[in-house]
C-alpha cells in the first residue's frame, strides 16, 4: 500500500509540474512521467492492456509528436502580458466547469457494496480476455473501426503526397 501512495504523489507532483513549468520542453517531460506513472497504476488495478496502450500510445507516440510542435515552434515572441491574463482567465473558466461537473457528478454517483464473498476473477483486464470480448460481442464494431482507420491512413497517404504541379488542399 506505501508504493501506491508512492505512485499517487508522483503522479499528482508530475501533472502539477506539467501545468507549473515555465519551459514548453519540460513540460512534456513532466507529462510523459505523469503518462508511466498512470500506467503504474493500470497495472496494480489488473488492467495490463491499458497500461500497454498508455505507454506506447499516449507516452510514445504523441508526445514525440508534442516534442516535434514544440521545438519547431518558436515561443519567444508572443507577448507575455497578453498570454498570461488570458491563461489565467481561462485556467479559472475550465476549474470552475470542471469543478462544477464534478460536484454534480458525485451528487448522483450512490457507492456499490462489494461483498467479500463475492467471487474475485483475476483475469479481468487480461489481454486475452479483453481479445475474447472484442472478437465475440463486439466483433462488428471492431471491425468497423478498423474498417474506418484504413480509410483515414489511405486518405492521409494521398492528401501527403504531392506530385508536381498539383495544386495544394
Amino acid at each position: 500500500m506505501n508504493f501506491w501512495y508512492f505512485l499517487t504523489a508522483l503522479t499528482l507532483l508530475s501533472a502539477l509540474m506539467v501545468v507549473l513549468s515555465k519551459n514548453p520542453v519540460h513540460s512534456v517531460l513532466y507529462l510523459i512521467l505523469t503518462f508511466f506513472s498512470l500506467s503504474a497504476h493500470y497495472i496494480m488495478l489488473n488492467a495490463q492492456f491499458l497500461a500497454a496502450v498508455n505507454i506506447l500510445v499516449y507516452a510514445g507516440a504523441i508526445m514525440v509528436l508534442f516534442l516535434f510542435v514544440i521545438m519547431f515552434l518558436n515561443l519567444k515572441e508572443e507577448t507575455a502580458e497578453l498570454k498570461k491574463t488570458f491563461t489565467i482567465g481561462a485556467a479559472v473558466a475550465v476549474g470552475v466547469t470542471l469543478g462544477g461537473v464534478l460536484w454534480l457528478v458525485f451528487q448522483k454517483v450512490t457507492p456499490e457494496r462489494v461483498s467479500p464473498n463475492q467471487p474475485f476473477n483475476s483475469q479481468v483486464g487480461m489481454v486475452e480476455v479483453l481479445g475474447k470480448v472484442l472478437y465475440t460481442d463486439y466483433l462488428l464494431p471492431f471491425e468497423l473501426a478498423s474498417v474506418l482507420f484504413l480509410v483515414a491512413m489511405v486518405g492521409a497517404v494521398i492528401l501527403g503526397k504531392r506530385e508536381q504541379g498539383e495544386r495544394h488542399f
